[in-house]
């Protein structure tokens, strides 16, 4: 990896790079890309598309997705089988947690299965934000549970499926999007909670999940810690709380900064959340003039967080034999009660 590509994760517009596309690629060199539905057509397509992608740059290029199961999949039946929402299977930890956490390793090993195989080597999941209350919030059935012991452990079971696929995981929203009820797609959420809570619960699964390389991090407000910026834009929030308090020494992306949360143009956007501290800025909706701009303000990958995605990329594991058929078939049991 060198010094000279930019500290940037980019979508594109349709199933297949245009001409255009593909010349900017190789001229601003993205770190990695990021595919979403707009992107999906059949996976012959997709494995094409991703081909396209590192062909532009030159290198093996991450490719990211947010695969988690429920409402967010990039990819669908009948193109992949069916899966459900965190929710669902944190529901499994009250009647059986060996089953439970059995699952969640199964749901991360099947999704790798489906992602490695169209040539996506990162999933953006597992959700390690824990909802104040069962049902709440806009993340409520993207949630494990609201208990961090809980969330922690599933969690942890997830990644680890996604890393025997041969897939890396990526945590989010660090360091906790469980209290911001508001969508951030939309509008920025605040929380007022203390930061003796937001540590005791908050905070903790981030801090003790083991073995993760990425994060990415949550466009919301925490008043006891930053009253003044959302937490991929605050230096207070990524230094102080992130890498100081959770401890966490991997590759921070941030989430969108197209998204609604984030004030000022795009490339204010991208400028604030590289001077905040934040390793990788991550832009999605494939607007070329959007792009762009983003290109100019993301620093060059380089020093700290250079060796932070090299390191990232270095464990990337490689993907065991697993019979697909047969785990497909244990994991529908889970789900119905047959564990």
């Amino acid at each position: 990896m060198t010094e000279t590509r930019k500290a940037m994760i980019l979508g594109c517009g349709g199933t297949r790079l245009s001409a255009e596309e593909t010349d900017f690629f190789r001229a601003v060199q993205p770190w990695g890309f990021i595919l979403f539905r707009r992107n999906v057509e059949s996976l012959a397509q997709v494995r094409a598309l991703t081909e396209a992608m590192r062909e532009a740059v030159g290198w093996y290029a991450p490719v990211f997705v947010d695969q988690e199961g429920g409402t967010v999949r990039r990819l669908r039946p009948p193109l992949v089988r069916d899966y459900p929402a965190a929710s669902v299977i944190g529901a499994l930890y009250a009647t059986s947690r060996t089953a439970a956490h059995e699952a969640a390793f199964l749901s991360g090993r099947l999704m790798a299965g489906d992602l490695h195989a169209v040539g996506i080597n990162c999933d953006c999941a597992p959700v390690l934000d824990i909802p104040p209350e069962p049902g709440t919030g806009f993340l409520a059935d993207r949630a494990f549970g609201t208990d961090p012991d809980q969330v922690i452990a599933l969690a942890t079971a997830q990644a680890e499926g996604l890393k025997a696929g041969g897939v890396l995981p990526v945590i989010k929203h660090m360091p906790g999007h469980g209290r911001g009820l508001l969508d951030s797609h939309q509008r920025l959420p605040v929380v007022d909670a203390s930061l003796e809570t937001l540590r005791e619960k908050d905070f903790r699964p981030f801090r003790e999940i083991p073995g993760i390389a990425m994060a990415m991090t949550c466009h919301v407000l925490f008043e006891a810690v930053d009253p003044e910026n959302p937490a991929s834009a605050s230096r207070k929030v990524v230094e102080d709380i992130m890498r100081g308090e959770i401890g966490f020494d991997g590759l921070i992306i941030s989430d969108d900064i197209s998204m609604n949360a984030l004030s000022g143009d795009i490339a204010m956007r991208a400028c604030a959340v590289a001077a905040a501290g934040v390793d990788i800025v991550l832009h999605c909706n494939g607007d070329m003039d959007e792009m762009r701009a983003v290109a100019e303000e993301a620093p060059p990958l380089a020093g700290a967080a250079l060796e932070r995605a090299e390191r990232a990329l270095a464990g990337a594991p490689e993907a065991d034999d697993s019979d697909l058929a047969a785990l497909s078939r244990r994991f529908d049991d889970l789900l119905e009660g047959k564990g």
